[in-house]
């Protein structure tokens, strides 16, 4: 294309306010034809540069300019993890509200939000080419993370605008969902006229349509190039991602986890047992016949693609789900039921998730966040004592994040959050650990670490693991059982 047409262009910009810049002036242009990826770690700028380039920001020197017309908010469309907590409702309802049935009565279900597009031509061969028709009748609540971000990508491509933003979008998404979204992608920017900009933490996520690469580093923007010139570039990426491309740790190299609020290990035989456990929500069986022991120390990986029961199985532990009075559960060595409180489970389990990330919509300090995990509570409803804020203090060291102790978590990039929310579960040195995509939005040094702070976690005696993913290769060595869900339909 001899002269591309400008599709978007950031001109020497700085923004008004100092603790939204750039160490130099922004200059970005988005082109026909170009498919892009901006890459570099957690905290990097990513998302404060497409900010920019959407005019969320006042400006005090440069533009922002757009080759056709139209508002921005239509030309521009952005998704991050963060944005589907507004599909669910979030903000009205609380966390354990999707295991109640009685109090979901009012949700709407996806055929409901997708009312204008029902019955055309467009929409079923977007949900027959994402695999997800059977979405339509369920509601937005009972959606699992990877379902809710399929759902909220397809809604979005429906828009047609002409710039696509994907934060991550990789990320909670089973092998074939993957696969889909880049086939969807390529098929969208080849025949609806889309240009799409990948915000990416991880170098292997870069997919074949994506031709142009913006590196992002400490609030600097790197010279662009091609895809193929950036992934030859084995020194640029060393320096975006100091600790390589591939999850193989030293121990050594990361042990520095506290000492000094250790529990004695416990003494339980049975972590947690069930027997024929079935889960239904109306005529939709979520769980059926399912019989699952996992005893004092064993470290599990738990499986199974999206929509295939893994959050509804992990509340049954957790418990938030009251259908585990109907079946029959053993926690610790109790059968659920006998007396016990829901406190008194969750005081002996660290958990993270990507909903229980969604419902984390407090703007406090994030060691308010931190120190919410030694009261189980979805937000800090109590203040932590002295030595409990302390322990929380070492965790965020422990993760790398003390310096955002003060920062508002709202402020956070979804990567700075879900680190905030790793501390939090294990500030309570728990029996059980339960860590649902815990590596979910991290970039690749950070992952490296997280894995090695489990895998250190684990190693002592009477500690208990349950690892969720969609990625076998981030497994923890420590883990050697593995249990499998699939999908009822």
């Amino acid at each position: 294309m001899e002269n591309p047409e400008m599709i978007a262009c950031i001109q020497n910009v700085i923004t008004r306010l100092p603790e939204l810049r750039f160490t130099d002036p922004v200059n970005w242009k988005i082109e026909e034809g170009q498919q892009w990826a901006v890459i570099g770690p957690n905290g990097a700028g990513k998302t404060l540069l497409v900010d920019i380039l959407q005019r969320k920001y006042a400006i005090k020197e440069g533009d922002v300019v757009y080759g056709c017309e139209g508002k921005v908010n239509e030309l521009i469309k952005s998704i991050a993890f963060k944005d589907i907590y507004s599909l669910a409702d979030c903000r009205n309802s609380y966390y354990q509200q999707r295991w109640h049935s009685t109090e979901t009565e009012d949700m709407p279900t996806v055929e409901d939000i997708l009312h204008d597009y029902v019955g055309t031509e467009e929409l079923m061969e977007i949900l027959s080419l994402f695999g997800i028709k059977e979405l339509l009748p369920k509601k937005i609540i009972f959606l699992s993370s990877g379902e809710l971000r399929k759902f909220l990508i397809v809604r979005t491509l429906l828009s047609r605008p002409r710039i696509l933003i994907l934060d991550n979008p990789f990320i909670g998404l089973d092998a074939p969902s993957r696969d889909l979204l880049v086939e969807m992608l390529r098929q969208m920017t080849k025949l609806k006229n889309v240009q799409v900009v990948l915000l990416l933490s991880n170098p292997d996520d870069i997919p074949e349509m994506v031709t142009d690469v913006l590196p992002v580093y400490n609030k600097t923007c790197l010279a662009p190039m091609s895809r193929i010139q950036f992934l030859e570039d084995s020194e640029l990426i060393a320096k975006l991602f100091p600790f390589g491309r591939n999850l193989d740790f030293s121990r050594e190299e990361f042990d520095f986890l506290p000492k000094g609020s250790r529990k004695e290990p416990s003494n339980h035989e049975v972590t947690f047992r069930m027997e024929h456990v079935s889960i239904k929500y109306g005529t939709r069986v979520i769980l059926q016949d399912l019989d699952w022991e996992v005893k004092n120390g064993e470290k599990w990986a738990l499986f199974g693609p999206n929509g295939a029961g893994k959050s509804t199985l992990l509340s049954l532990v957790y418990a938030d789900n009251p259908q585990s009075y109907a079946n029959t559960l053993y926690l610790f060595d109790r059968k659920r039921g006998s007396g016990e409180s829901i406190w008194e489970i969750k005081k002996r389990i660290g958990y993270v998730s990507p909903e229980m990330h969604l419902y984390y919509m407090e703007n406090v300090p994030t060691l308010n966040i931190v120190g919410s995990g030694f009261f189980d509570s979805i937000g800090l409803y109590r203040k932590c004592n002295e030595e409990q804020q302390n322990v929380a203090l070492e965790w965020m060291h422990v993760f790398g994040i003390e310096n955002l102790k003060d920062r508002l978590f709202l402020t956070l990039s979804s990567g700075e959050q879900r680190l905030a929310l790793l501390a939090r579960a294990f500030v309570k040195d728990p029996d059980l650990i339960i860590l649902d995509e815990p590596l979910h939005g991290l970039d690749i040094s950070n992952k490296k670490k997280a894995a090695a702070i489990i895998e250190q976690f684990c190693s002592r005696p009477g500690k208990t693991l349950i690892y969720v993913t969609h990625y076998p290769h981030e497994l923890p060595d420590c883990v050697d059982k593995q249990f499998r869900l699939v999908k009822h339909t």
